[in-house]
């Protein structure tokens, strides 16, 4: 059967009903991974406000080597091309960095300067 068969409905219900089965679990999938995305990124911010407060670079590339070995270990443990789990994390960083980047010159661009205070003569 080919793709177009099943774009124009020619596939046995059966068939039919399982990808349509299999599609609902896919969307769900997917929804579930934006809302897990949407909650780590909401932590990240959090880090990235803390780092920019007390003045911290915005990446950190030893705990991103840690994290990314971590990650390609429990891909490889769930049968998951580790390759590509550690492309996906390496995007995910690029975007983290980006956003600390971002909150630090936000919070730099806030926080009065470090000149010294100086005060006026009476005459100007």
């Amino acid at each position: 059967m080919t793709t177009s068969d099943t774009a124009r409905g020619d596939a046995d219900p059966a068939v039919r009903e399982e990808l349509t089965r299999l599609r609902d679990s896919i969307d769900n999938i997917d929804a579930a991974v934006v809302h897990m995305l949407a909650e780590r990124f909401k932590c990240t911010q959090q880090v990235g406000r803390l780092k920019a407060e007390h003045r911290l670079p915005p990446a950190d590339p030893g705990r991103e080597a840690r994290q990314i070995a971590r990650l390609r270990a429990l891909a490889e443990n769930a049968k998951l091309d580790p390759a590509f789990a550690e492309k996906f994390l390496n995007f995910i960083i690029a975007e983290v960095i980006r956003h600390h980047e971002r909150i630090a010159d936000d919070t730099a661009d806030a926080t009065p300067s470090a000149k010294p205070v100086t005060t006026s003569s009476a005459g100007e």
